[in-house]
């Protein structure tokens, strides 16, 4: 949680630094992190096969087989950012255009996507690596690099972006560079982690063809749910934009409030259910793993969604820290009350989400992403904003209604679903290979 707070502390501070520059800069970086998802999705999808294998075999004392499952997550991580690279140089303002921006957007919006998606190979990297070392029970490594890497990122996006501590003032350019050097160091600390004597986690010769089928099993349907979210902004911020900016510009911001005061918690009940239920499945005992996965869930429901309640009632001032225009504020105050009120679906969702993962069981949250955000978070708000004239309004009830969805869908699953046995089943494969 500490690791994920200094997170979304350096992407609040982009937000600031982006506000303080232009309206177009907060769009122009907003619209950009719409394909700087893709590769973020990726490098958790890969991170995900790469936390529930290592956990499983933490649990089991399997180091060897530990130790090649994250080698092979590392090195087809590193693989899949080089495509991405290549996009950002050649299609960013084709890319940022696609949404109907404005040419100063475009051009802020490709400039920073391109600078972003070169370090998506060290991105990749860095994920896996971090969530390798979870699985292990190490979340201390990853807080201490990441903690470095994000008050540098902090330090270098408001240096860079508007002119501090004797840099050059570079705007939106600077913001992307600090970033980009950020995930750079966070990549090649954590690789000299693994590969050292300082964790228990290591490298190992790739062998096995059985690790990487189960690396893929795990990690693909974790890479769809990511990339259907991902598309899924695309329509969402589009309905937004014919809106008007200020509505988009609202839906930044107030997303970013929610993300900073609850986002934390919630990757970190994430991580710990998938940690403790793994370790547990790994060990031989199915029982305790369910109940510390309804526990962790719980846990998150009743302290995130204490915090969105609180959210949900200091919304206002908390938008207008990070933006001054009247609509923009208006607009971001009910964008945050709707995460706020929905927190706690939301952190039911992300913390069975974690249990199943840790139980190699990615299929279900997968569906439940996909429906909740195809059907409500676009559906139901394009249905209710465009058809029905609701408009804005009918996209704070998209994003409540999609965060309720997914939870009922993973609960279901996790109550009813034959994961015990799916994970057992996995790792003798991996014992006999």
């Amino acid at each position: 949680m500490a690791e994920q707070t200094l997170r979304t502390l350096m992407r609040t501070v982009d937000v600031v630094v982006t506000a303080a520059i232009s309206p177009a800069a907060v769009v122009a970086v907003g619209i950009a992190d719409l394909y700087a998802r893709f590769p973020l999705r990726v490098g958790l999808g890969l991170g995900g096969g790469a936390i529930s294998l290592s956990s499983q075999d933490t649990g089991r004392d399997a180091t060897v087989t530990r130790d090649e499952a994250i080698t092979q997550a590392v090195l087809v991580g590193a693989l899949a950012g080089l495509p991405f690279a290549a996009f950002g140089v050649l299609f960013g303002p084709a890319a940022i255009r696609l949404l109907g921006a404005a040419p100063d957007v475009v051009a802020l919006g490709s400039t920073y996507l391109a600078i972003i998606l070169l370090t998506a190979p060290a991105r990749h990297v860095a994920l896996i690596a971090a969530r390798a070392l979870q699985g292990t029970g190490d979340t201390r490594t990853p807080m201490y690099v990441n903690a470095v890497s994000n008050l540098g990122n902090v330090a270098g996006s408001v240096g860079l972006g508007l002119g501090y501590f004797g840099l050059p003032e570079l705007g939106v350019v600077g913001v992307g560079a600090a970033t980009a050097a950020a995930n750079t160091f966070t990549a090649v600390a954590l690789t000299i982690a693994i590969a050292s004597s300082y964790t228990a986690a290591g490298f190992a010769r790739p062998r096995s063809r059985i690790i990487t089928k189960q690396l893929f099993a795990v990690s693909l349907p974790k890479i769809a749910e990511g990339g259907v979210s991902a598309l899924a902004e695309f329509p969402f911020n589009a309905l937004l934009l014919s809106f008007g900016t200020n509505v988009n510009a609202a839906f930044q911001i107030g997303r970013r409030v929610y993300q900073q005061v609850t986002g934390p918690l919630s990757r970190g009940y994430n991580v710990a259910a998938n940690v403790v239920v793994g370790q547990a499945l790994g060990g031989g005992d199915p029982g305790t793993a369910r109940f510390d996965g309804w526990a962790v869930a719980a846990l998150g429901v009743l302290t995130v969604g204490a915090v969105g309640l609180l959210l949900s009632y200091y919304a206002r001032p908390l938008v207008a820290l990070l933006a001054d225009e009247p609509e923009t504020v208006r607009h971001g105050v009910w964008f945050a009350r709707a995460y706020g009120l929905s927190a706690p679906f939301l952190a039911a969702f992300v913390g069975l989400s974690g249990a199943l993962q840790g139980a190699s069981e990615t299929r279900v949250p997968f569906v439940a992403r996909a429906t909740g955000m195809l059907g409500f978070l676009v559906g139901f708000s394009w249905l209710a904003g465009r058809t029905l004239d609701y408009g804005p309004v009918a996209a704070y009830w998209g994003i409540a209604l999609s965060n309720v969805w997914m939870a009922a869908v993973v609960a279901t699953g996790f109550h009813y679903g034959g994961w015990a046995s799916r994970a057992a089943s996995m790792m003798a494969e991996r014992s006999d290979a």
